[in-house]
Formats: C-alpha cells, structure tokens, sequence
C-alpha cells in the first residue's frame, strides 16, 4: 500500500545494463509477440528510473491499489491523495505544503518535469492515470532542481499492462456529479491509455463559513489525459503525454461584511450577493525519447505547457466593499527540453548527468476600476476611474548536473556531485549547488542514510508579475508601503538523516529528520481579490523538524500512519514589501515570525481490508488526517502569525463491493464514501496572517456513492 524507501534502488543501474544486454537479441518490435512488448516495457520502465534514482532521499510511494482502495478511490482529488504522505499539511484553495513549505513542489511524470502552471498543479492533475505517485523529500540527489521541497513524479498507467477500461459515474452530496471513462489497450508495438472525467459541485472552493453549505461556490471542471508509446525496437521506446484541465469557479461569498466605499450614490450590498468568477485552464505535452543500452541509458524530453487563469470580479459589490474592481487575466506558455542520462563507469561507479533548459512568456493584464482619494486616504467622489496596466516578460531556466553513485562497499554507497543552475527573468541569479548523500545498509532489513544538499529555487515567474504602484497613487487602492523590490531567488543548506527498517515481515517503521537554513527564503500570499498567490521573500529562513512512518501489510489487510513534526520561520521581507503594512514590515524587520503555513503537527493514517464474499469482493477503508493549526495574527497587536488556529480531525469512511461472478455485472464496482465522518467543522484560515486573502473552512460531512464497469 504505502511504502517508504531510502535509496532502494541502489542496484537498478546494474539491473538496467544486465536486462538490456539480455534482450539484445530479441525480435524487432514490428515481429514481436504481445508478451514480448510487455516485457520489453517493464525493462524500459525499469531502465527509465535508474537514469534518475532517488538515491539517498526519503521516497514514499503511494501505489495503484493504494488509491483506489482509499475511501472516494479514484474520485478523490490529487491533493487528497498525497495527503496521506508524511509532513504533507494541507491550506486554503486545495494548497499543500510539505515540511512546511510554501509550495516549492516540483511535478513529473514518468520522470519528466512538468511545467509550472498559474492555478497550482493539484487542480490540473487527475489520480486516474497515476499507476504509482512517488513522493520523494530530504536531501535530493544533483538531478533534482528548481523546486526541492518535495518531488511528486506520477508513473502513468500504460495499454502496454492494462487492456480494457472502465466507464464510471459518481456522486452525492452538494451536487457533486462525475462522470468519467478511461480506455486502454495495445497493437503490436504501440500502446495507449487514455481517460477523461467531468465534476461539478456546489464546494469548487473552501467554504469562508462553518455552515453545511457555501453561497455561490458552484464548480464545473473538465480533466484529460493521453499516454501514448511505441516500441521501435527492444532498446527504445518514443512516448507522449497529453493533458488538459478546464476549470470554472465560482468564488463564495461570506455573508455580513461591511461597506466601506460609496458608487454612484449606493453604498449598501449584501454580500452574500456578490457575483465573482475565476476560469482557470492547463494544457500541457510532453514526448520523450528513451534508449536503454548495455551501459548507457539515457531519455531525452522535449515538453510545453500553457496556462491561464481569468478573474471576473463584481464591478458594483467590489467598489463598495474594497474601494476597487480587479478584472485580470494571466497567462504563461512554457517550453524546453529534459534530458537525463546514465553511464555505467565500472562495477562500482555509475555517472549520472543531465541538462535542463525551458522558456517562459507570461503576460499580465489588469484592468481596476477605483475611486480616486485626498492625501489623508478619503474618498474624494462617487464615480470610479479605469486603470489599464499590462505587463510580460520572457524569462529563461538554465540547468545541467553531473553525479556520481559510488558503491563502496555492498552495504555502503556514496551519491554525491553537483548542480549548477541560471535564472534569468525577473532576476537574474546563478548557483552551483553540491549534494551528497551516503547510504548505508548493515543487513537486508535495514537502511539508513545522512545527506546534505544546496538548493537553488528561482522565483515563479507566473505569478510575480504586478501591476505597477505609480498608477495607483492617489486612489483607493494604494498600498501604504510603496516600495516593491524584485523577487528574489531563494538559497538553502538543507540537512538530512533517516532510517527506515523491516521489524516483521509485512511491517515498515521509518524515522527522518531535517534541518534547513535559508536566504531569501520564498513564501506566497494571496494579497488580491483572484485566487491567485504573489511570491515575496524573507531575508532569512530555518525550518526543521523530524517525521515518523509506519505500513503493515498481512494479505487483505494493511494499515498505515505518518507523524510529522516541524516548524518553520521567516525575519525582514525583502521583496514586494507594497503587500504589508508599515506597522508589518518593522516588526518583521525586527523578529523572526512563523510563517503563516507553518503547522507542528501533521497526522495521517489509514486502514483497509478485503473479504471474499458470495459475489466478489468487499473492500472497506478509512483514513484520517489531524492538524494542530496553521497560523493567525492576534486581533489587537501587532505579531503577524503570532497565534495558531485550533486543530482539526477529519475521519473518511469508504466501502466497495467488486462483483467477479459471472453475469451483467460481472466486472462492475459499488461503492459508497462519507467524507468528515463525523461532521468536524474546523477553519483551515480564519482571514488574518500574512498573505491570507479570507477564511475557509474544511469540509462538512458528505455522503457519496458510484457505479464503475469494467471491460
């Protein structure tokens, strides 16, 4: 189900080489039997994640079955998923945060980087076509750039394994409706999955209130995906990777706020009325080329990805509550290339190297309706004035590593080489980044290992784009502080040493700890009225903190639990410091604060067991996810995130009944899920804290029922 690994993988370079010259001489693919394509691929599989180990970091994989046998299985979102990885604590608009990051997570797929997109990657991404979700964190081996504190690399399902399909529809409570089908299969040497869904609810964003049900949060969101391969022999294999995600959101309201500014003579609204939109949209392809040799296996990737994210605001309900009107629209389109490659030197040596180079155009627009104001901040007239402001730049990612895994003894293996790493954007920095990571493994069921990396993280470039602060001097949008210095890219040192051992067959116990010290250190608020973060920097950083795991397995039953504690704090901001408050900037300035994602304790857990019964199979599941609270800032001093938020429990529940006999329904699948079993109403943001935009609250309890059919 869910297994953690330090450096497993230690001999899969080896394992590569052998396999390949084995397969040397098999048949060309054009001749091939179907048994021989799958094997073909499985090696190929295997080849691919030895060019790209995880050698030394702490990797928690999150199979197939484990997903589908979570309670809401497949339906459930992406982010949902990976919270049940260790040190994951979940915020606001379906954020995650690991180790208490702010975002700094880096997608792939099949091994590929995925573009950074503006609405976040867990939106755009669709549990359905993930085969296995490796969740790699720690000391990152030199390959992994950009964004380190923690790696989602998805293994796509693929027609090569998988013939046949499924069709399925789901839903239940506040509307949810989700229809989807998936279709997989194999013709000689080519191979495909494919699978698209289709939601809507009445719960697109978290609810600013504790009531059972949101005003004007309806949702409707459209996902695809294609993975496509072809062997055109037995040592390389031309992939392609095709997804889409449309998604439209309306923003809920929060009953009883208060009017502030005065249009055209009105000067009341009810909020509860308010009519703001946001349409966000994700396309993105990635084709790989892959050859698998005696010593050398090496992938070469290029990829492109456009994103969009479109703000409709309430030009009437957002003059009179805000003083302003915000209509904006960001788009980025990035493009580049990946190649990584794997050299076996000799018997104890294999080099690893690769480049890694991307262009990003993003172009910013918006359009503010505001009221114009004296010097002491008061509105001067009723009628509003339109500023126009457009911003784009072209900006460009540089990358290449070099490593070396050295076996030095059978039992002990030292990772180590470096990264070097050029933005040129918004700014324009470089850094060479060492890493080294020693593995050490005394019997069969023990591994342990110590680390130490240099990270190097470039700014996101999609979101810095601002409007500029000079046109909004004299009118009711403009900033207190007007100063707005470029962001930074963000420097650490991070340290880490883990242990992960068998205590019983079937029973996995794992202990990591971390510590990390940062330079402009990177954090993300939301700071207008879009559900969209703008990235600032502290000038200095440290987190640490220290994670428990643990799964057993035992035929139909496995159980899991993860323990994560951890603290992060930032001192002085440094960069688009027009977002705060004097007030702010001075006591920030002059203490270190926690960050507003910070939380100390982070819970999950879960079980699920299989019993035959007269038709197939029953399968039930439970998981469950504990947090001590993000941060708050006290109503009546000044200590931004001084205070935490209560902690929350929340309980899932899922049964499924998979009938095998023979008949109409044989194949098919029922199931039923209670999401927040026992109606814990819990606030994840209560509005204040830096960078937090209003409250939300964590789900009510819902109940929720599907039908899939397989063929």
């Amino acid at each position: 189900m869910f297994v953690r690994q330090f450096g497993l993988s230690l001999l899969i370079g080896m394992t590569a080489s052998v396999t390949s010259a084995a397969f040397a001489q098999a048949p060309a693919s054009s001749d091939a039997t179907p048994e021989e394509i799958v094997i073909t691929a499985k090696r190929l599989d295997t080849a691919r994640d030895a060019i790209a180990p995880s050698l030394g970091a702490s990797d928690y994989v999150i199979d197939r079955k484990a997903i589908e046998n979570t309670p809401q299985g497949v339906d459930t979102s992406f982010n949902q998923v990976l919270l049940q990885a260790p040190g994951v604590s979940q915020d606001s608009y379906g954020q995650l945060h690991v180790r208490n990051e702010h975002g700094n997570l880096q997608y792939r797929i099949n091994g590929i980087i995925l573009p950074e997109g503006i609405s976040g990657f867990g939106q755009a991404l669709d549990p359905r076509f993930a085969d296995s979700i490796d969740v790699i964190t720690g000391t990152l081996p030199a390959q992994y750039g950009y964004r380190t504190s923690g790696i989602v690399d998805i293994a796509t399902k693929s027609g090569a394994f998988d013939q046949g399909g499924d069709v399925s529809l789901y839903g239940g409570s506040r509307g949810t409706f989700e229809p989807s089908i998936t279709a997989s299969g194999s013709s000689g040497a080519f191979n495909y999955y494919l699978s698209g869904s289709y939601l809507q609810n009445d719960l697109g964003v978290e609810n600013p209130t504790s009531s059972g049900d949101a005003i004007h949060d309806h949702t409707t969101q459209a996902h695809g995906f294609a993975y496509l391969s072809y062997i055109p022999t037995t040592d390389a294999r031309i992939s392609a990777m095709l997804g889409t995600s449309i998604g439209y959101f309306q923003i809920p309201d929060n009953p009883g706020q208060t009017p502030k500014f005065t249009d055209a003579g009105l000067s009341s609204f009810n909020s509860r009325d308010l009519n703001q939109n946001q349409r966000e949209i994700n396309h993105y392809a990635i084709v790989a080329f892959q050859v698998s040799g005696d010593r050398l296996d090496y992938q070469i990737a290029p990829f492109t990805r456009y994103s969009e994210t479109k703000f409709s605001p309430d030009p009437l309900g957002d003059l009179i509550f805000n003083g302003f009107s915000d209509r904006s629209q960001l788009s980025s389109w990035s493009s580049g290339i990946q190649g990584d490659a794997s050299y076996k030197l000799t018997d104890d040596h294999t080099l690893r190297a690769g480049i890694f180079t991307s262009a990003e155009r993003t172009i910013t627009q918006v359009t503010s309706d505001v009221f114009p104001v004296d010097p002491f901040g008061a509105q001067i007239n009723d009628q509003p004035v339109r500023i126009y402001d457009q911003n784009s730049k072209t900006g460009y990612l540089y990358g290449l590593y070099l490593q070396d895994e050295w076996t030095i003894t059978p039992e002990l293996t030292l990772n180590f080489g470096g990264r070097f790493d050029v933005v040129n954007a918004y700014t324009d920095e470089n850094q060479i980044s060492p890493r080294v990571n020693l593995v050490w493994k005394p019997d069969s069921d023990t591994t342990l290992h110590i680390g130490y990396a240099r990270t190097f993280t470039p700014p996101p470039q999609e979101l810095v784009g601002s409007q500029s602060i000079g046109e909004l001097i004299g009118t009711t949008k403009q900033p207190e502080v007007l100063l707005n210095a470029p962001v930074r890219a963000e420097r650490e040192h991070y340290f880490d040493a883990g242990i992960v051992r068998t205590v019983l067959p079937g029973l996995d116990i794992g202990l990591d700890s971390y510590y990390k010290l940062k330079r402009n250190l990177i954090d993300e608020g939301q700071f207008g009225e879009s559900l969209v973060q703008s990235p600032f920097n502290y000038r200095f950083g440290r987190a640490y903190g220290v994670e428990a795991t643990g799964s057993y397995h035992n035929g139909p039953f496995g159980t899991y639990a993860n323990v994560a504690y951890g603290q992060e704090k930032g001192k002085d901001i440094i960069s688009s410091q027009f977002f705060f408050t004097p007030a702010e900037l001075a006591f920030i300035h002059n203490n270190a604060i926690y960050t507003d994602h910070d939380q100390a304790w982070t819970i999950s857990g879960g079980a699920s067991y299989a019993l035959s019964d007269a038709v197939g199979q029953v399968r039930t599941s439970l998981d469950v996810i504990f947090g001590s609270g993000l941060r708050r800032s006290p109503l009546n001093a000044v200590e931004p995130n001084g205070e935490k938020l209560p902690s929350y429990t929340q309980v899932n529940i899922g049964f499924a009944q998979d009938i095998e006999a023979s008949g109409a329904f044989a194949g098919t699948t029922i199931r039923f899920d209670i999401v927040n079993i026992f109606d814990d109403s819990y606030e994840i943001r209560d509005g204040t804290g830096v960078g937090v935009g209003a409250p939300q609250f964590g789900p009510r309890r819902g109940f929720f029922a599907g039908i899939i059919k397989n063929f």
